[in-house]
């Protein structure tokens, strides 16, 4: 017992005399820092500095391929008139406001911008500069003014719209234009090369914005909407994680050499189930922007070719009734299945529901995109090859192809 105890006290007696040490020690170190630290006292100047003469060199290809295109970069200013459905104009009209008759027409005729987005010049010949953008840009308008990067304001005329390519060609006057962009091939642009997007989000106050990405998809067959939310078919565009705002649409893309591969049209912003989605913007590709804007520069509008039937992928049609409808060779993978046709150019050719079409031309079309793709490329009058299988066996027939119904 009295050895116990002597260790017991020996440990308390231990730890009492560490932690007067430890104590002890604070304190003269505590005494030491007040000395040291204080704040001292007098003049501050010599707290005064100055910047670096360093300069460091960043240039880059980014920035010399933004500085090749920013000033062909435009805003588009999209003007409506006043809407009569405002709150103020419903009030005024039940109970009547101070305003003279032609006060009021004044103010019906008002403009307000409605909308922003972006524009590219890509031509410039004599008095007159052509700008392409989105046909959703302009959509509505009763007047329209493009801000060059420089800020001057100037007015536009629209040379024609597409709505299923969601294109737009606008004119305005040459004089102030110091720099066109060029158009390069989509077709060479590969997964994974830096790409930049330029426009403003958001509108004209953050107008020429620069935004770094790469090229996510080359091809990516995408459902399109109008305004109204309805379908209208499937576009083939480029997929980039560029950041792409609201303000950007009808804005660039470009490669590192400063050309101009695709116009910038849409964003995925959140998924069916609401799930947010980042770094998902699309393009259209230039290939298609060059071939759509010289027949809007041209004729106004596009007359697209047509077969006169509807459309869905093999991929949507189960592999049971791909052998037990279709009848189709286990050997075939991609193709376009005929749902339905009308009286048109497919029937004169003998085409019939059900058949799935694989070529055009000789070259295999494993999708719908593919072969409105393929289909496109050809004017209307042209007869193209179709090859095709029916009730499993393959076959081919010519078909003279027809202006665009409201099918494929």
């Amino acid at each position: 017992m009295k050895n116990n105890k002597i260790i017991i006290t020996a440990a308390i007696a231990g730890l009492l005399g560490g932690g007067v040490a430890y104590g002890g020690a604070s304190f003269v170190q505590n005494r030491m820092e007040a000395t040291t630290t204080a704040v001292p006292t007098g003049s501050n100047k010599s707290g005064e500095t100055q910047t670096s003469n360093v300069k460091v060199n960043v240039s880059s290809q980014s920035s010399k391929a933004f500085s090749t295109v920013k000033d062909s970069v435009v805003s588009v200013i999209n003007l409506q008139k006043e809407n009569n459905n405002d709150p103020d104009n419903i009030l005024n009209s039940i109970f009547g406001d101070s305003e003279s008759s032609s006060s009021k027409k004044s103010s019906s005729d008002k403009l307000q911008t409605a909308s922003e987005g972006s524009g590219v010049i890509y031509k410039k010949s004599g008095d007159a500069a052509y700008i392409v953008t989105n046909n959703h840009v302009v959509s509505g308008s009763n007047s329209l003014e493009v801000i060059m990067s420089n800020g001057k304001k100037l007015p536009a005329k629209i040379v024609g719209t597409d709505s299923v390519t969601d294109l737009a060609v606008l004119k305005i006057n040459s004089a102030p234009v110091t720099t066109v962009a060029s158009f390069g091939d989509s077709d060479n642009i590969k997964v994974g090369e830096t790409a930049l997007a330029i426009g403003s989000p958001l509108g004209s106050e953050y107008a020429t914005s620069l935004t770094q990405g790469i090229i996510s998809a080359k091809k990516r067959t995408i459902e399109t909407y109008n305004s109204n939310g309805q379908g209208t078919g499937e576009a083939t565009v480029i997929q980039t994680d560029a950041a792409i705002n609201p303000g950007n649409s009808g804005g660039p893309l470009i490669n590192l050499a400063g050309q101009v591969i695709g116009i910038n049209s849409m964003k995925l912003s959140s998924s069916g189930n609401s799930t947010s989605v980042e770094g998902m913007g699309f393009a259209i590709p230039s290939n298609e922007v060059v071939s759509v804007i010289d027949q809007l520069v041209k004729n106004g509008k596009i007359d697209r070719p047509a077969l006169g039937v509807t459309l869905v992928d093999l991929t949507a049609i189960s592999s049971d009734q791909q052998k037990s409808i279709l009848k189709l060779p286990s050997s075939v993978t991609g193709g376009s299945v005929i749902m339905s046709v009308n009286a048109g150019p497919a029937k004169s050719a003998g085409l019939k529901k059900y058949d799935v079409v694989t070529k055009v031309d000789g070259k295999s079309v494993k999708d719908t995109a593919e072969l409105r793709e393929a289909l496109y490329k050809h004017k209307v009058g042209d007869t193209i090859k179709v090859g095709y299988y029916h009730n499993g066996k393959y076959k081919t027939t010519d078909v003279k192809l027809t202006k665009t119904a409201s099918t494929n």
